[in-house]
């Protein structure tokens, strides 16, 4: 955890925050120590940027799940758009 922290610029404790908060779980070594994916680091360094910028770590946490849903709801729907059963839909509209 301590190295996780180093690397986002934060602190253990902001981590456990957010992960109070559901917003990033680790995975946990056979010692118990939590484990970040670098995708989760790189949440976790967005929610701090918020929080710098003054917004309550709870809306932190917030904004960026919300953020995280929208990009995945855009991917898919540019997927959709390329595939052959999406262009056979826009062709029905």
């Amino acid at each position: 955890m301590g190295r996780a922290a180093e690397m986002t610029a934060t602190t253990p404790g902001f981590l456990r925050a957010l992960g109070e908060h559901r917003l990033i779980t680790p995975l946990r070594s056979e010692g118990g120590h939590r484990r970040y994916s670098r995708y989760q680091l790189r949440i976790a360094m967005r929610a701090r940027d918020l929080v710098d910028q003054g917004t309550a770590i709870e809306a932190a946490c917030r904004i960026v799940i919300l953020e995280d849903q929208l990009e995945e709801a855009l991917r898919i729907n540019e997927e959709l758009r390329r595939s052959p059963r999406g262009q056979e839909s826009a062709a029905d509209t």
